[in-house]
């Protein structure tokens, strides 16, 4: 839930959250894909208006015919601008492709739930976000964009 919050603190956009696994919409019977399946659910119990969806594969959670030919009438695949990961074996390789062949620049991850948010990037990241929000309780807790500074991170000779 902090994830869609901060989407909208930090980019200005609605969340629309895709909950990754290897299959969509039930295309395979897995315990990990019963894991995704089971966490989206909590997710929409906890917060019913967000606009969620899983289990999704990334091409069915990203590109538009895909989403519509796998998931129909789904308000998240194909237009999907959060992902999350099934864990972290799955996240670190699907930014480290992304990075490194998309072109993309990381600037994460960042680890939300505690009293601000704290950015703790892989020693290869050229930029990190420092978060100067106030303490709020967890119910208040935002991300306020115009607080925000990011500076380049020193690079360790032989380390990329």
């Amino acid at each position: 839930m902090a994830t869609a919050r901060n989407c909208k603190a930090i980019l200005g956009v609605d969340a629309r959250v895709a909950m990754l696994s290897f299959s969509t919409k039930g295309s395979a019977s897995h315990a990990d894909v019963d894991k995704v399946s089971k966490a989206t659910e909590i997710a929409r119990q906890i917060e019913p208006g967000i606009m969620i969806d899983g289990e999704l594969q990334a091409d069915s959670a990203l590109i538009p015919n895909i989403g519509e030919k796998k998931a129909p009438g789904s308000p998240v695949a194909g237009k999907a601008n959060v992902l999350i990961f099934p864990d972290l074996d799955a996240g670190n390789i699907g930014y480290k492709l992304v990075e490194r062949i998309g072109g993309a620049e990381a600037i994460g991850p960042v680890i939300q739930g505690l009293a601000r948010q704290v950015n703790d990037l892989s020693a290869a990241a050229r930029w990190m976000i420092l978060s100067m929000s106030r303490q709020l309780p967890p119910s208040r807790r935002r991300l306020d964009p115009s607080k925000r500074v990011a500076i380049p991170t020193r690079k360790k000779k032989g380390r990329r």
